[in-house]
């Protein structure tokens, strides 16, 4: 791939995550984190797979990128999701002082960046994260109608 990498680019990349929580019977969510043009953390729901209930993938893919700087704090970065974040994952982005978020579809039952709750930007947290919602909406959207109604 020659060129910038757009929000589009990455988002698609995060639905290939979604993929593999899919595969292994998980909700298709998939994240990563960006610094600059590079992808220093990639995750995929593995709650149930790894028997934790805090194993979102925004949450794998903090860890991932801490890890690989060698610093929880990850400022100036951008975190790509396919869904709107739930309460826990936004406060990790919070405190883990993430600059960006960038999701796919809203979470109206608990999405906490400004569907249900908005904690990325609320004045009463001591960081506010630049978010951008609706980023490959349709098929972020698409792929947990199809996971979900294939359970009912």
């Amino acid at each position: 791939m020659t060129g910038v990498r757009t929000d589009t680019d990455f988002m698609r990349r995060a639905l290939e995550l979604a993929g593999r929580a899919e595969a292994l019977g998980e909700v298709p969510v998939g994240a990563l984190v960006v610094q600059g043009e590079r992808i220093i953390g990639e995750g995929w729901n593995q709650p149930i797979t790894l028997k934790d209930p805090t194993a979102h993938a925004e949450i794998l893919a903090l860890r991932a990128a801490a890890a690989e700087l060698g610093d929880y704090r990850l400022g100036g970065t951008t975190l790509y999701v396919t869904l709107e974040p739930c309460p826990m994952c936004a406060a990790a982005l919070v405190h883990a002082r993430v600059a960006r978020l960038v999701y796919g579809a809203w979470d109206p039952r608990q999405g906490a960046a400004g569907s249900a709750f908005n904690l990325v930007t609320s004045r009463e947290l001591n960081h506010r994260i630049d978010c951008f919602g609706g980023v490959l909406a349709d098929e972020c959207g698409a792929a947990l109608k199809r996971f979900f109604s294939s359970r009912r």
